[in-house]
């Protein structure tokens, strides 16, 4: 196979494309700067995001590579099928759960970053503590989207993966670096709207294409393989009600939605956006299923791929750009990459902000260098996309390892950090305590339910656990029963503490936390000199 050159140039443009869209954004935020908090600027856009750059920039929260090349893929999995399809539905879901309960406490208090009402309700210690789930998630993330991005780019271009990674890599740290949360944004809408076009253009030659059966007879008939409908047998509802509920709620939690929430003009405006989002997200994710729908509908011996199937040679994973480079034109799949490019890079430069903006403004600002100036904040948030950017490209190159990785760091962001989250939102009198138990408890169930991925046994087998092709499969909704007991946990000793201090069962001087110690109020000038004056002689 020769060197696509036009798929070449096409991509060339796209990215030149991108680039001149952020850079043009980043002018823009250094105009916004005056006079006002270049933190903010750099972190929230200003609060002056309009309706329609929200709504797409929001969208891009979790519609990205992963998105559409994992919906492409369970639908095409024999084992799997659109039963199993829970992300256009899960991450719709968490757009409008975010948006009737989180949006409101979160924008109208004008916090700057998702760490904030944690860090006030909890410390900056605990704050701190708790800063370390989504910062691995999201590093894991960039450097995931990173590694699908190089081996679509390798299937249809014929060029080496390495090396999409390092100019994708290198693209989206210039213009977030330079531009902040206003590049992510503007760049987004280029990106989405391309994505949606160039996506739908696909759709039809994949479906007409000779070597593919008609998808609604293959829905529930066998031809190539199983219906690709999918079916969810009765001892698996439990683990299919976890992975939902694991979207949904688990999406919350993280930044990356929370940075453009707090962007809006206004709370109405944050919670609107919120759900238009979850209506387009959901949109979305039809033209993935109609392309999975169209692969597990494919004679893949009329192809120039051949036999065996992609299935059968493991390779699902790459199911998108393999129907683009075998059922599509071209031109078509090269309009594909495009879109596959465009959507890794909506998901890759928002991580990147995300992990950055909390670790300049909520670590080193509020608990290193408290005194530090809003210039120094912007250069310290600057050197750590740069630093964080090259750590995900270089696990980028873990390609499977790197997913593995970042799918358990975002069930640790459900399973520890929304319960912190709601807890500091939602219940009054949740303190360093409760957190500290909540989350050290969570995560050691968490760790002894087994990661199959990682090679971890599981320590617990919770109902229904079976051995499957030698390996331990937890059938029981263990992800979403931790993140319960972790919720349930956190108040208990939250108020435990409260009654067994201010009740003087536990000595006062053993609240390391200064929660509930009194200090005693400094007498002022006067009031010491008057209290001198009134002791007797010695």
């Amino acid at each position: 196979m020769a060197l696509n050159v036009p798929g070449l140039i096409a991509v060339i443009i796209f990215y030149s494309i991108t680039l001149a869209t952020g850079m043009w954004a980043a002018w823009k935020a250094k105009k916004s700067e005056k006079g006002k908090n270049k933190t903010e600027v750099a972190i929230v856009g200003g609060r002056n995001l309009n309706m329609f750059v929200g709504l797409f920039t929001t969208t891009a929260t979790w519609v990205g590579g992963a998105y559409i090349n994992g919906t492409a893929e369970i639908v095409y999995m024999p084992s799997r099928g659109l039963a199993w399809v829970h992300a256009p539905l899960g991450f719709a879901a968490t757009f409008f759960i975010g948006g009737l309960f989180f949006v409101k406490p979160m924008r109208s208090k004008n916090y700057v970053t998702m760490m904030d009402p944690l860090q006030e309700a909890f410390g900056n210690t605990m704050g701190s503590i708790l800063f370390i789930p989504p910062l691995l998630g999201d590093i894991f993330w960039f450097a995931s989207i990173l590694a699908s991005l190089g081996a679509t780019v390798s299937v249809i271009l014929d060029v080496k993966g390495y090396l999409s990674i390092i100019i994708s890599a290198c693209t989206v740290i210039l213009y977030t670096l330079l531009g902040g949360l206003y590049s992510v944004a503007y760049t987004d809408v280029i990106q989405l709207l391309f994505m949606i076009v160039t996506l739908w253009i696909c759709v039809p030659f994949a479906l007409l294409n000779s070597a593919s059966e008609n998808i609604a007879y293959t829905a529930v008939h066998e031809l190539y393989q199983a219906p690709w409908i999918g079916k969810i047998h009765t001892e698996y509802i439990g683990r299919w009600l976890d992975d939902l509920a694991y979207l949904s709620l688990g999406g919350i939690a993280w930044q990356i939605y929370f940075q453009r929430i707090l962007a809006a003009s206004s709370t109405k405006q944050a919670m609107v956006t919120s759900y238009l989002s979850g209506v387009l997200c959901a949109v979305m994710g039809v033209p993935s299923i109609l392309i999975g729908a169209a692969a597990a509908s494919t004679d893949w011996n009329q192809t120039n791929y051949g036999l065996p199937t992609p299935n059968e040679r493991n390779e699902s994973n790459m199911i998108l750009p393999l129907v683009l480079q075998h059922l599509c034109p071209t031109y078509v799949s090269v309009a594909g990459l495009g879109a596959i490019a465009a959507a890794v890079m909506s998901s890759a430069d928002s991580s990147l902000l995300s992990a950055s903006s909390m670790f300049a403004y909520n670590i080193y600002k509020k608990l290193l260098r408290k005194k530090a100036s809003d210039r120094e904040v912007i250069w310290i948030m600057r050197l750590s996309m740069v630093l964080l950017g090259s750590a995900g490209m270089g696990l980028a190159f873990l390609s499977n390892s790197v997913y593995d990785l970042w799918f358990l760091s975002g069930e640790l962001v459900y399973s520890l950090l929304f319960p912190q989250l709601c807890s500091a939102l939602f219940i009054a009198g949740t303190n360093a305590y409760g957190s500290a138990a909540g989350f050290f408890l969570g995560f050691i169930l968490r760790l002894f339910g087994g990661e199959n991925s990682l090679k971890i046994p599981p320590l617990i087998h919770y109902p229904g656990c079976t051995l499957v092709d030698g390996v331990y499969v937890q059938l029981f909704p263990f992800k979403t029963f931790t993140m319960l007991v972790s919720l349930i946990t956190i108040v208990v000793i939250s108020y435990s503490a409260q009654f067994l201090f201010m009740k003087n069962v536990l000595p006062i001087h053993w609240d390391v936390c200064n929660i509930f110690r009194k200090e005693p109020v400094p007498l002022v000038q006067h009031e010491l000199e008057e209290k001198v004056t009134l002791q007797p002689n010695s």
